[in-house]
Parts: structure tokens; C-alpha cells; sequence
């Protein structure tokens, strides 16, 4: 009971402290973002005039109080889920800004880090399990060679083969102009179709860092003593590898998997701009490039919650699973 209620205990310091950070680090960036509206309005020009100004920060909201009052009142309308307004696509609350995103990221995002998991463990058990033969060779070469590779260059390559010279998928977006959001085979399949290239660079380069630490923790694993008593009875090899070496090597990829899901919320930045594709990892880079606090307060909120919340299990379920763990922290 003492190790789970020690968790729980850094869990809800923890997200004072992300809760906090959230809230100091856009106002920490320098500009102002009704400057950068009117800039953009104001053409060649460039000329804003203070009237002006002060017009757009009362359209937006934009608090004028000292840091610890608008601290106090984040928190309060945080504890009310008020997100406020977003800046960029004003006068849209940024809840609804964020959860037209979020489901573009989730099925992208999280199928290919399901998929990137499981192809990756299964993977580099395999080449543990024949370890110093040619198949332990060609995954772990292939793997370690192609994750030399810069994942940009690798998107851009799927773009120009496939979309611009071959022409088989979209260049980009998340459905085509032709169809529109709604729960018909015509949208689903077009939103297919846009989704493949990037899923394919996700797949690319998703596997490597789980296929490299299963192999490790799987040979460090089949290296202990119990794994040398259990070949010592004669014990199959492939029972020793299952029961002794795998089922306890994956542990730590179980706990890598959790941390991976919590961080699906704040989308790829990368992949999402180099595609166009209407997820959250776009919409931050928008935020940012806005000067768009409450919406970037929302999206880093998001993305540590998440991650907070899935640490927060992988702790909980190594307690119920590894007793040793529980043993150590009452120690």
C-alpha cells in the first residue's frame, strides 16, 4: 500500500508542477498576439495603431492583470474546463478547436504506435531468440541503418514516389475536396487514402526503439541464472525464450508502450505539416506560430496529462506484476 500511495502522491505533484509550466511558458515566449494579427492584416504597411491594438487584445481576451492573478484565474477556469477562445481561429472555444483534431491524431497516431509496438517486440524477440545468426544480423543491422535515416527525408521520398511521380495517393490533407466529414463510405475511404503515406513514414522508423530494446533486455534476460537452471533441466529452448526470457524482457517495453500512448495527444509536428494533415501535432505548430496561448495551453496541457496519466499506470500495474518492486519501495 505504501508504494501505490507514494505514486499517487508524485503523480498529483507532478501534474502541479506540468500544470504550472503550462501556464508560465507561452507567456514566457516573447510577442504579443494581437501584434502578430494586426501585422499579418496590416499587409506591406505594416503600420498599428494603439487604438487598434488594444481593440484586438479585448476582442481575444487577452488579460491585461498582473502573472499572479491571471495564474489564479487559469486555474480556476481550468477546474471549470474552460479553455478559453483560440486566437487563430477566433471565435471558436478552443474545445472545439482541439476536438476536431483529436480524432485525426488518434486513429492515425495511435494505430501505428500500435502496430510500430507490436511489430517491433515480436521483432526483436525474434532476434533475440536467434541471437548471433544471420536473422539476429539483418534485423539488427536493417533496424539500426534505418534509423540513421532523417524521418523528414524519409516522409518526402514517400511524397515524390508515391504521390507526386507515381501518383497512387494524395500529397497531402486529410480528405479531398470532393467529400466532406460524415459517417459515409465515400468520406472514410478518401480519408483513407490520405492517411496511408503518412502512416507508412510513421511505420518506417516506429519500430526501431522497440525492436532494439526487446533484443537487448531479452539476451541480458536469457543470460540470468534461472534461465542457465532452466537449460541446465532441459527445458525446450523455445519454452526458455517464451516463459524466461520474453515475458519478463517486455516489461520495460510495456512501460515505454504506456508513455507512447500518453504522448499521442500532442500529435507529430513533424509529420503532420510535412502531409497537411488536420491533427494536433498541425494544430500546435499553428498555436505556436500564432502566439496562441490558450490553445497552446490546451495542447500542452493535453500532451502531460496524458503522459503523466500513463506513467501513472505502467507504475500501478509494475506493482501488481513484479513484487519485487513493491518490496524495494516499503524497504
Amino acid at each position: 500500500m505504501t508504494y501505490f500511495l507514494r505514486r499517487a502522491g508524485f503523480f498529483l505533484a507532478t501534474l502541479w508542477a506540468a500544470v504550472t509550466l503550462n501556464f508560465l511558458i507561452p507567456r514566457l515566449q516573447p510577442g504579443d498576439p494581437a501584434q502578430a494579427i494586426l501585422s499579418r492584416l496590416s499587409g506591406k504597411t505594416g503600420v498599428v495603431s494603439p487604438e487598434q491594438l488594444s481593440a484586438v487584445r479585448k476582442m481575444l481576451g487577452a488579460p491585461d492583470s498582473n502573472l499572479f492573478t491571471q495564474y489564479w484565474d487559469y486555474l480556476g477556469a481550468l477546474a471549470h474546463g474552460q479553455l478559453g477562445l483560440s486566437y487563430t481561429y477566433y471565435p471558436y472555444s478552443v474545445s472545439h478547436v482541439v476536438m476536431q483534431a483529436v480524432p485525426w491524431t488518434l486513429i492515425l497516431v495511435g494505430v501505428t504506435q500500435i502496430l510500430s509496438f507490436v511489430v517491433g517486440t515480436l521483432l526483436g524477440a525474434w532476434a533475440a531468440y536467434r541471437r548471433n545468426s544471420r536473422v539476429d544480423t539483418v534485423i539488427t543491422l536493417g533496424s539500426t541503418f534505418v534509423g540513421t535515416l532523417p524521418f523528414f527525408w524519409i516522409a518526402l521520398l514517400l511524397v515524390f514516389v508515391f504521390a507526386i511521380t507515381l501518383n497512387w495517393f494524395p500529397e497531402g490533407g486529410g480528405y479531398g475536396g470532393g467529400s466532406s466529414p460524415g459517417w459515409t463510405w465515400l468520406f472514410f475511404s478518401d480519408a483513407f487514402q490520405h492517411s496511408v503515406l503518412p502512416a507508412v513514414a510513421l511505420l518506417v522508423t516506429g519500430p526501431i526503439g522497440w525492436i532494439i530494446g526487446m533484443r537487448n533486455n531479452m539476451v541480458q534476460t536469457l543470460g540470468e541464472d534461472y534461465a542457465r537452471l532452466a537449460r541446465a533441466k532441459g527445458l525446450p529452448r523455445r519454452r526458455i525464450a517464451l516463459t524466461y526470457g520474453a515475458r519478463i524482457a517486455i516489461l520495460p517495453n510495456v512501460t515505454g508502450f504506456a508513455i507512447a500512448l500518453g504522448g499521442i495527444l500532442g500529435g507529430t509536428v513533424l509529420v503532420e505539416s510535412i502531409f497537411s494533415y488536420p491533427g494536433l501535432g498541425r494544430l500546435l505548430l499553428e498555436a505556436v506560430s500564432n502566439k496562441d496561448f490558450p490553445l497552446m495551453q490546451a495542447l500542452f496541457l493535453f500532451t502531460t496529462v496524458g503522459v503523466l496519466i500513463a506513467n501513472f499506470l505502467a507504475d500501478i500495474a509494475y506493482g501488481f506484476l513484479d513484487p519485487r518492486v513493491r518490496r524495494t519501495e516499503a524497504a
